[in-house]
């Protein structure tokens, strides 16, 4: 059976074409407060002196009179993540039925429409409210643990895989890297996005790429090294107010049986090999709760913090972790470029320029090459003239490194404005493809319908326009916190970065910042 996608035109092709809606831009009033913003932030943190290190103050949700024992029973418990697993995998072989089998329009299937409608863009913003939730309740994790430790829940023995170490040069977040520009590739240029069998495919793939992981390799190397959509939350968790931590440090300080780490009798171990009492950042844990099930001292629990504080001034910087901050940042600003009804022009003239025809494939991964390299170069050479500036204080491979967490709010900001708009523009109609997920007996939309979901947002409009201008002053203002704070840790306190030291990274923010404003005030052609 040929894939439907072989007769699909290319995503450039598709929004050209008359039958797609186009959303309006952030209006003038929304970029002015986003250009007065970044005047004010730039000369305040040009005049000020060197930040003092944050002593944050944390609040312990078991320890909350009303609520407290109610948490403390849910991560006690392995039954609540178990009854959300079972709905959100029973979700997703409904998705996969839908797309195999259900019509080969997009905008009446539910696989293609709950899967890049709902579910990606949603994702991005339950992350700043939920931190790594989702891994905790992966369908992709989930059907590869029953299907290789073939138990739905406690610790499986033998757990009936090969138990083999991670090789050193995957023992890193270098193939989540790989695999998220290669579903970018997919999802843009091959137009994944637009065909329901396309999309099932892909999401069976990657169970199977989970599956084999747990199959050949110990705990979880799938969820720490190979997955894009975990690695990606688990990056933005950074800047999430929630996290799973020890209760009392002195605790976890005199253990000797690391509970938290080994698991016991009935717990699986720590996924993603983690130990509580030195946990200091989200960025690899994926909140199943083992370490709260498994703890003798009952001294793991959730707790509420100020937004940010872990990507500010908490987290390690690793040489494959800034690659991957600085890729999620090109490859976001990427997807808007792509929305842009301008977008199709250009992929038209390069590809007369090289002979490119069909698909225009060719075209579009010089395009996504293009624009990996230009973000990238950009803040290398921001980073070079800093290291010059501190007069080499730092090894330029270390300061790109720890400089390179500025990334990760600007990414986060504009992910969430971007999805937002997705969210509130193109998530109705989501009863009726729940009532006929397969689409049988529809037909695509009409032009009335697809105006009608045009106007018909989930909130007012210039409410959308307000949060959005928001989170890109919020990006902005975070990016500042840690240029300061990293700049401070980084370097000796004569060379710190404050004054005209700072103002190199300060271009890279304020540059990526205004690009990211110009890309949300154009059009944007909905997705199907």
């Amino acid at each position: 059976m040929a894939l439907p996608f072989e007769s699909i035109e290319w995503g450039a092709s598709i929004c050209a074409s008359p039958g797609f809606m186009v959303h309006p831009g952030l209006p003038l009033w929304g970029g002015a407060v986003v250009v007065a913003a970044m005047i004010v932030g730039s000369l305040w943190a040009l005049r000020s002196s060197p930040p003092t290190r944050v002593h944050p103050r944390y609040l312990e949700l078991a320890g909350l009179p009303v609520i407290g024992p109610w948490i403390r029973r849910l991560t006690a418990s392995p039954w609540p993540l178990l009854v959300f697993k079972l709905l959100f995998v029973a979700l997703f072989l409904l998705v996969i039925a839908a797309g195999l089998f259900g019509t080969p329009v997009p905008e009446r299937n539910l696989a293609t429409a709950l899967t890049w409608n709902l579910w990606w863009a949603g994702l991005i913003v339950a992350v700043f409210f939920l931190g790594s939730a989702w891994c905790a309740v992966c369908p992709w994790d989930a059907l590869a643990s029953w299907l290789v430790r073939r138990r739905l829940w406690r610790r499986a023995e033998p757990a009936n895989s090969l138990n083999l170490r991670v090789p050193r040069a995957l023992r890193n977040v270098w193939p989540a890297l790989a695999l998220f520009v290669g579903l970018t590739w997919l999802e843009l240029g091959v137009g994944v996005t637009t065909s329901p069998y396309a999309t099932a495919s892909l999401a069976l793939a990657m169970v199977v790429l989970a599956t084999v992981s747990l199959a050949l390799f110990e705990r979880k190397a799938f969820c720490r090294h190979f997955c894009p959509v975990g690695r990606t939350v688990g990056f933005y968790a950074q800047l999430a107010p929630v996290e799973l931590r020890p209760v009392d440090t002195d605790t976890c300080a005199r253990c000797t049986t690391l509970e938290c780490y080994h698991g016991d009798h009935d717990v699986e171990p720590c996924p993603t090999h983690l130990v509580m009492g030195r946990l200091t950042q989200n960025t690899y844990c994926t909140s199943c709760g083992n370490c709260a099930q498994s703890c003798p001292h009952g001294n793991v629990s959730w707790r509420l913090r100020p937004p940010s504080v872990e990507a500010v001034q908490e987290a390690r910087p690793h040489w494959d972790e800034a690659w991957f901050m600085l890729g999620l940042l090109a490859l976001t600003a990427f997807h808007g470029i792509t929305m842009t009804p301008f977008w199709s022009d250009w992929m038209t003239r390069l590809a007369r320029v090289i002979g490119d025809s069909g698909q225009l494939l060719w075209s579009f991964s010089i395009g996504l090459a293009v624009s990996l390299g230009a973000s990238i170069l950009f803040y290398a050479l921001c980073v070079a003239l800093t290291h010059r500036l501190t007069g080499g204080a730092l090894a330029y491979k270390r300061l790109f490194a720890g400089l390179a967490f500025v990334a990760l709010p600007l990414a986060f900001a504009y992910h969430l404005a971007h999805n937002l708009n997705h969210l509130v523009r193109e998530s109705d109609g989501m009863g009726a493809l729940f009532a006929n997920p397969l689409g049988l007996g529809t037909q695509p939309l009409s032009e009335a319908e697809r105006h009608l979901r045009h106007m018909d947002l989930l909130i007012p409009q210039d409410l959308l326009f307000a949060l959005q201008a928001g989170l890109l002053v919020f990006g902005f203002w975070i990016a500042l916190m840690v240029l300061r704070h990293r700049g401070r840790d980084l370097l000796p306190k004569a060379r710190a970065l404050a004054g005209w030291r700072l103002a190199p990274m300060l271009v890279f923010v304020v540059g990526i910042t205004g690009f990211h404003l110009w890309l949300l005030m154009q059009p944007m052609v909905m997705r199907m």
